[in-house]
């Protein structure tokens, strides 16, 4: 099977074009502060583990893990081996009317009792003056794992997945994966989690992401796990290659057993560069992966996958059926048509976003959305030699070159006149200069290395967004990422596959997968205006995420503080631009939060009110949005 090329499809009703910046609030951020009796279990890296890639895979881990499907649930493992949860309880009017009403009419109590009720509601009602509105114990044990018994010379730190909303997979760091039933984790029964799998898989692992599903009656997990191995066919680099293990867990027992789950299926990738992004569907049939070098499966249940000859991943090339040259004007567009062709056979249609030319009576040749808008009235066509049709499109006004002339059509081929082609050389030339800036007075003077930000560079040209089958386990779609750099990674929907928040241009675009869509598998969703670029100026940025409704963005830095950029959202006063002369009707907030700890940031996670920041010794809790 060849993998077919793909272009993500940009929504531009979520893009605005007249967004201007982020104006500093100085609004006070709640933050509460929750010191822990055990640390966070922090696994360094060793001597032997020296690469980019174990830096990647291990040094950057977040230990903090937010409940997809419980909102304000968040969970860590310390250094005891003990899974640890924290869950933040509302507490609401009600439960205040209806304590106050209790001491009213309450029978006559010891003078003790009645002073230790009379403390608390003073507590409750004290509460929500401090604008809290949540009450926040101590982190709760839901499951223990033995440390002695994983210590182990090449040990991971432990990596936890919320499968479902009754399962969890759990890593000990050691090579060991537990397959935990937690029962309903929202509910107040506080229950232990039940190990129902417990196995070593071989050398210790990271798990990256898991799912739960049922088919014909049998309950299936499916885990992907992430190692970084020795590899001995790796003369030339580091020494290491990444390995991905895809693992299929299954209920064996009969109906009326106790339950048993075994190891069902195995599936081995490799590849040079640690995912971006990767995760499973929710029903198992295929995995995506955002990488900078391919991956390929190369082992099942333990048999080599016999690798075919590469084949290229490129449409079969065939004659334009259109050429189209443009200025910053106006555009050209010269189509095909059949030999003797009349003004009464061509079908065409235009409006300022969609064209459509066809033949009466035939498929439309040529039919989309315009790279940009025109303008209908001032445009026209003719018919030339009487076996071609060209188009004049008049821009809607003078901008950027197009890069295309229908969106996600590939069948023409762009001409370039020579005056334009002269130029781009001369710019081309200047911009690629090997020489320093001797001389900034000169009238063009060349490119200073030293002058470029961080926000200008891009990743490989090979950083890609793959989609495999798991029936063929061949890619079927590829996305060319060159340009598009990764942001991060969050759970909007648990039921759907986890979102990719990528750079394009300045703006962060967020990315719903969607694999029962083949022709429009990566969906925009969202957008966080300037994002893109405010976090490449951040030198010491670690962790990165979103609210699930996107209400806002946040960055943190490896020590102390953290970033919040908000949604714009209407002014209550008036507010002017001078520059511009025109009423302002939204402003977007940047909000800076510093925490008291110089301990370094361990754990990073967002809900639609909360930000989670963990550290080895505290957990750290900032009210973001009201209710």
């Amino acid at each position: 099977m060849t993998a077919s090329n793909y272009s993500l499809k940009v929504n531009r009703d979520l893009l605005d074009p007249n967004f201007e910046s982020y104006r500093l609030s100085l609004d006070a951020i709640p933050t509460y502060n929750i010191e822990l009796d055990a640390a966070v279990e922090e696994v360094k890296l060793k001597d032997t583990q020296y690469t980019l890639e174990h830096m990647r895979a291990f040094g950057m881990y977040n230990y903090l893990h937010l409940d997809p499907w419980y909102e304000d649930s968040v969970y860590f493992v310390d250094c005891k081996g003990r899974v640890l949860n924290l869950t933040v309880t509302l507490v609401s009017l009600q439960i205040l009317l209806f304590f106050g009403l209790f001491m009213i009419v309450a029978p006559p109590l010891t003078s003790k009792v009645y002073s230790q009720l009379h403390y608390f509601y003073v507590m409750l009602l004290i509460v929500p003056h401090m604008n809290m509105d949540t009450a926040l114990g101590k982190p709760r044990e839901v499951y223990r794992v033995d440390v002695e018994s994983s210590q182990c010379e090449d040990r991971l730190c432990a990596s936890l997945s919320l499968t479902s909303a009754t399962w969890a997979a759990l890593s000990d760091g050691s090579g060991r994966l537990y397959l935990l039933r937690t029962g309903k984790r929202g509910d107040s029964s506080h229950m232990k989690w039940e190990p129902l799998f417990n196995e070593d898989l071989g050398e210790p692992f990271t798990i990256l992401h898991s799912v739960s599903h049922v088919q014909a009656g049998v309950h299936s997990m499916e885990v992907l796990l992430l190692r970084v191995q020795k590899d001995p066919e790796e003369t030339k680099g580091s020494g290491y290659s990444v390995s991905l293990e895809w693992i299929t867990v299954a209920n064996t027992a009969g109906q009326g057993q106790e339950k048993k789950y075994e190891v069902k299926k195995r599936r081995v990738l490799r590849g040079k560069s640690v995912p971006h992004y990767a995760a499973l569907e929710p029903k198992g049939k295929g995995l995506m992966l955002a990488s900078e070098k391919p991956f390929v499966f190369t082992h099942v249940d333990g048999r080599p996958v016999e690798q075919p000859e590469p084949e290229p991943m490129e449409v079969e090339k065939t004659d334009p059926i259109y050429f189209w040259q443009q200025t910053t004007e106006d555009v050209t567009l010269c189509v095909r048509m059949p030999e003797g062709i009349t003004k009464e056979g061509v079908q065409f249609r235009l409006t300022a976003d969609n064209m459509t030319i066809g033949v009466q009576g035939f498929p439309p040749l040529l039919e989309g959305q315009l790279f940009a808008s025109v303008d209908p009235e001032a445009s026209a066509w003719i018919i030339k030699n009487d076996k071609s049709l060209e188009v004049t499109l008049q821009k809607r006004g003078e901008g950027p070159m197009w890069p295309e002339l229908v969106m996600g059509d590939k069948r023409g081929e762009y001409v370039m006149s020579d005056e334009q082609a002269a130029l781009i050389h001369e710019r081309l030339t200047h911009l690629t200069s090997e020489d320093l800036n001797g001389n900034p007075d000169r009238d063009k003077p060349p490119c200073n290395s030293q002058e470029l930000e961080d926000c200008d560079g891009f990743p490989e040209d090979s950083f890609s967004l793959t989609h495999f089958d798991e029936q063929s386990l061949k890619p079927t779609q590829v996305v060319n990422l060159g340009s598009h750099q990764y942001l991060f990674t969050v759970d909007a929907n648990p039921s759907e596959m986890p979102c990719l928040c990528l750079r394009h241009d300045v703006d962060a675009l967020v990315w719903q997968p969607r694999p029962d869509q083949p022709g429009n598998m990566w969906e925009h969703i969202a957008t966080f205006n300037a994002l893109g670029y405010v976090q490449a100026s951040k030198r010491d940025k670690k962790f990165a995420t979103c609210a699930p409704n996107f209400s806002y963005a946040s960055l943190c830095e490896c020590l102390r503080r953290a970033f919040i950029y908000r949604q714009p959202s209407p002014v209550e006063t008036v507010l002017f631009n001078r520059k511009q002369g025109r009423q302002v009707g939204q402003v977007a907030k940047q909000q800076v939060a510093s925490l008291d700890s110089d301990k370094p940031i361990l754990g990073f996670r967002a809900t639609n009110e909360r930000l989670y920041i963990l550290t080895s010794s505290n957990l750290f809790v900032l009210k973001v949005n009201n209710n």
